[in-house]
């Protein structure tokens, strides 16, 4: 029999992990001797932090980023087949979403290996409920271009596609380039565009504020080095 593909959710920062893994995920999590992860030294500070009772040296990690070649990557499920279950654990948040974990899971589909998604958070999804904004229509682009003309350009595009079609916008930018970004966007958007900041998301210092451009501007917060999200709805 075969065995199982964990999506295995993780911190978004220091936060307590009884604050927002389960505790079954948790238990599950013990069982598994085998990871794939994004970052190995990250995902040992995770393991070492929930308390795996396996030692650290006797567990098994395969890094997955855009150095791994697709060879290696083809490898990586061949326990399941043994029988072994295989947990993917990413940087932050939840495996697949914006995430390079989603490679794994749609070569787990191709070998019709079961794929058990486990409940944590995700920042985008957190940020989108605490937004006030269109939740049943929305769009979530990733990283927004670096130059600053064409970044520009696409946030005009991307207001205007909300406008249309009554969407929400979601995006976001390396944390040291936030402010350059949000200053972007009250320079760009219409003054009643609706924008929304969430960053530090689930940490003791949580920003999650909506409110129009034009009442932005003078009020801009400090995201510098802070994990944020940003969404903007045009109506």
């Amino acid at each position: 029999m075969n065995g199982t593909l964990y999506l295995i959710p993780t911190t978004l920062g220091e936060t307590p992990i009884t604050q927002v893994i389960p505790a079954y995920v948790i238990e599950l999590i013990y069982s598994i001797k085998e990871f794939i992860v994004e970052d190995e030294k990250t995902a040992r500070r995770y393991l070492k932090k929930i308390g795996i009772p396996t030692p650290l040296d006797q567990i098994i990690l395969h890094p997955l980023n855009n150095h791994t070649p697709s060879e290696e990557i083809s490898s990586y499920l061949n326990a399941i087949k043994e029988g072994k279950n295989i947990g993917i654990i990413s940087d932050a948040g939840c495996p697949g979403i914006a995430d390079p974990g989603a490679e794994i899971v749609k070569l787990a589909h191709e070998r019709k290996i079961k794929v058990v998604p486990l409940v944590g958070p995700s920042s985008i999804l957190l940020a989108l409920m605490a937004s006030g904004l269109n939740g049943q229509h929305f769009t979530f682009h990733g990283y927004l271009p670096k130059d600053r003309n064409e970044r520009i350009k696409k946030l005009k595009d991307l207001e205007k596609t909300s406008q249309q079609k009554n969407q929400t916008q979601l995006f976001i930018e390396t944390p040291y380039r936030n402010q350059h970004l949000l200053e972007d966007i009250l320079g760009t958007c219409n003054g009643q565009t609706q924008l929304c900041i969430a960053c530090d998301i689930t940490l003791e210092t949580e920003f999650i504020v909506t409110k129009p451009i034009h009442a932005w501007k003078g009020t801009l917060p400090d995201l510098t080095k802070r994990p944020s999200i940003f969404l903007i709805h045009a109506s």
